[in-house]
């Protein structure tokens, strides 16, 4: 059974994932982890983490990883509005305007960014609000800019 989201007020179940889409969603995790916790920036979440980005009719949307500053209330339940930073990586079942709109969603919300990672293109996509995306490719590295200074990921690492 994969994940569900509430979109607009309907249930959408997600598929589970393949093992490539997993790997890096879970590299990108763990090195975002072990710079958020070295620096006590705030928290890292995992994909099953849901985010109320709007209400009447609710949507909740689950990036596949999400990082949260120090100071926002995470309690038991669904986090209020969105991440600080929601990474998307794709699967090879997604469209282009599915990511577009999700994209559009966490930074209407709130989102100070959003990476989208492709590991099948071996690419990546950062986000910002009133920015142009930056595309990155195999030969770059992913940074946290002002949200995350000093956090560095080589796509190359990321894709090996």
């Amino acid at each position: 059974m994969g994940r569900t989201e509430l979109v607009r007020g309907e249930l959408a179940v997600m598929l589970p994932t393949g093992g490539r889409h997993g790997t890096a969603a879970m590299r990108i995790g763990r090195v975002l982890a072990e710079f958020v916790d070295r620096h006590e920036l705030g928290e890292v979440l995992a994909a099953e983490t849901g985010f109320v980005l709007a209400r009447d009719p609710d949507t909740v949307r689950a990036p596949d990883v999400a990082f949260v500053r120090r100071g926002r209330a995470i309690g038991d339940g669904f986090i209020e509005g969105a991440p600080d930073l929601a990474v998307e990586v794709l699967s090879p079942s997604d469209r282009p305007g599915y990511m577009r709109e999700k994209v559009a969603e966490w930074l209407e919300a709130g989102a100070c960014a959003v990476w989208v990672v492709d590991p099948i293109e071996q690419t990546a996509h950062v986000h910002t609000p009133d920015c142009e995306p930056i595309a990155l490719g195999v030969a770059d590295t992913l940074t946290g800019g002002e949200l995350l200074p000093g956090f560095e990921l080589r796509l190359a690492a990321l894709f090996r």
